[in-house]
């Protein structure tokens, strides 16, 4: 089996994807997209055969070919898992199965010659990742892939083949570019090509290519979007003056906390800011809850998914809260300045309670 590279200088290639890993893990990165992941990922794989060095095998021989037919497409797969340590850095290691590629050669004097090769093996990879927007992002990777080659021969007519098969195992340069877009916190789907350096176990090198789609969980917990709590106020005392005699001190009770969450899929579409039917419905039932007591405040804070820019889930997280504190007035009948809004980033996971301060 006879395999060739079609790319001039690779390793001008690969020196440009490790200059933009090394940019992309600099220290601006933060580590709040941190945690593990799996999937899998199934596609076209092409390898380049090396037809002119087969005949020149044959001539050695003494044989010409007069034709030789090419099976250098097949089906490529691999299952994958990773850790990625913040949002612009993961390293990920896996399985692949390239598939099966082949030729076959007819000669004179009358004869065939038959070759295939199978490609598979396990990768180790860094990954580069750059957050386009909240849902979508670029990524690199570059990384070392442990192929086992087998190959298989086999003649017919004139064609004596003196060594069916060969077996080779070793380690070779793996690269390649994706996009990934993130359907909610946990599910992504993944569109990448790469190009995996072989050693085709006849002494020959070359590349193979593989196009793929594939799925991409993460494990883990994930933060709801807005969240509003009421609180009841400090304990007031009381003393009646003189001149009657003092009387008792009276506290008020310990102040109730009541909380109240609503995740992103109840009040708003994914990447979106306007509220749902339903999260109109929420919200304007929290209005009815509070209506009639005595309080200060009430303070909205918005919080968007971890995937993304700060700057857009800032925009996005501040949108969200002003939509919710908006609909409170309208809806809910609250007065204006008793209510304020502000969204954070999704670098902060931990939901920040709103407060109502006063006497019920």
């Amino acid at each position: 089996m006879h395999l060739v590279s079609t790319f001039g200088k690779p390793s001008q290639l690969a020196l440009a994807i490790i200059t933009a890993l090394a940019t992309l893990a600099s220290p601006l990165a933060n580590a709040d997209d941190t945690g593990w992941y799996g999937g899998v990922n199934v596609g076209r794989s092409k390898a380049k055969i090396d037809d002119p060095r087969i005949s020149a095998s044959l001539q050695r021989g003494g044989f010409s070919s007069s034709s030789i037919v090419d099976d250098d497409r097949a089906t490529g797969y691999k299952l994958f898992g990773g850790y990625q340590f913040n949002r612009y850095f993961a390293l990920e290691g896996g399985y692949f199965d390239l598939g099966k590629f082949g030729y076959t050669a007819t000669t004179v004097p009358a004869g065939t010659l038959r070759g295939n090769i199978r490609l598979k093996g396990l990768n180790l990879d860094t990954v580069g990742i750059l957050p386009l927007t909240d849902r979508l992002s670029a990524f690199g990777r570059i990384g070392v892939a442990y192929a086992d080659a087998r190959d298989n021969f086999s003649g017919s007519g004139a064609v004596l083949v003196r060594s069916p098969s060969a077996r080779k195992r070793e380690a070779n340069l793996k690269f390649g570019v994706g996009m990934q877009y993130a359907f909610t916190d946990a599910l992504a789907m993944r569109a990448e090509a790469e190009r995996y350096r072989v050693n085709d176990a006849v002494g020959n090198r070359g590349d193979v290519d593989l196009v793929s789609l594939g799925l991409l969980y993460r494990f883990g917990p994930h933060t709801p979007a807005v969240a509003m709590t009421s609180v009841m106020p400090e304990p007031v005392a009381v003393v009646v003056p003189p001149p009657a005699p003092p009387a008792p001190v009276v506290v008020a009770p310990a102040p109730m906390v009541r909380k109240v969450s609503f995740s992103a899929d109840s009040l708003f579409a994914f990447g979106k800011s306007t509220m749902t039917a339903a999260g109109r419905q929420a919200v304007g039932q929290f209005a009815n809850d509070i209506k009639g007591t005595d309080y200060d405040t009430i303070k909205v804070t918005g919080h968007t998914d971890r995937i993304g820019s700060h700057a857009s889930n800032l925009k996005l997280s501040q949108r969200r809260a002003n939509a919710v504190k908006a609909y409170l007035i309208d809806a809910g009948g609250i007065a204006a300045n008793k209510i304020s809004a502000v969204g954070v980033d999704g670098a902060d996971p931990v939901t920040k309670p709103g407060e109502c301060k006063g006497r019920k």
